[in-house]
């Protein structure tokens, strides 16, 4: 199912013994557009500390009462690694993390999670999430710099080939692979009152520093793409005409 990511903040984390909190932002890697984490704000019983997720822990959801049922008790929680949510998670971290709640490997090369509720397209082989982290031969050690909060980049410019086309606005997420399949574009003084979206596929490049994103299409095509309406579900027919329009094949994103 695909939603867009707001509509998935302050959805409720149930425990098996009671309430955990409530999601407050998701952390990608930037070079699969995966969900890794869902960052939850805790309530009064954790002093409002914040936890990091994965979604191997989520089992399915309550759509209707927004509400994230996972595999773990309060206690779990409560003696999880203290990790600040402020800072760039560290592999250190994440193995602490993983051996705690004793969660399936995370794949080698980054593409994804084995296992987790509704995840298709999964190959069977597994390494130690150790042996993981040291394959992707990373430069900072100390941080992953591909993982990213999608509350942070809301506001990023879009620039086609020839110019600016917008900001980010939002995600959409598919929750049956975790996947960003889309980036919500508001065009703004550019294209007013016209909202469109774009696959990650499509990204030349993004320049962190700058919080720009460069896709590579010409303005005149975005300003003359099929319109995205919110308010409506994404249905298939609609991403075929996208697709089709741009003259890019549609490519569900799977955990290899």
């Amino acid at each position: 199912m695909q939603h867009n990511v707001k509509s998935l903040s302050d959805f409720t984390i149930g425990a098996t013994d009671g309430e955990i909190g409530k999601v407050k932002d998701f952390y990608f890697d930037d070079q699969t557009w995966i969900i890794r984490y869902l960052v939850v704000k805790t309530g009064g019983w954790l002093s409002g500390r914040k936890v990091l997720l994965s979604p191997l822990a989520l089992q399915r959801p309550d759509w209707e009462n927004k509400v994230f049922s996972v595999n773990l008790n309060k206690q779990q929680v409560q003696d999880s690694p203290d990790i600040d949510t402020e800072k760039t998670v560290s592999r250190q971290h994440e193995i602490e993390l993983y051996n705690h709640y004793a969660w399936p490997y995370y794949g080698a090369t980054g593409t994804g999670f084995y296992g987790g509720m509704g995840m298709s397209g999964m190959v069977d082989s597994r390494i130690p999430f150790e042996d993981a982290i040291a394959e992707q031969h990373l430069e900072n050690y100390e941080g992953d710099p591909h993982l990213r909060s999608t509350e942070e980049i809301r506001g990023y410019h879009i620039h086609a080939r020839d110019g600016k086309i917008g900001e980010v606005e939002d995600f959409i997420l598919n929750t049956d692979t975790w996947g960003i399949d889309y980036l919500i574009v508001d065009t703004g003084n550019w294209f007013p009152g016209k909202k469109v979206i774009l696959s990650p596929e499509w990204i030349k490049q993004v320049k962190w520093e700058d919080t720009a994103v460069y896709v590579d299409l010409p303005v005149d095509a975005v300003k003359h793409s099929p319109e995205y309406n919110a308010e409506v579900p994404l249905q298939t027919a609609y991403r075929e005409k996208l697709h089709h329009y741009y003259g890019k094949s549609i490519r569900d994103h799977q955990i290899l």
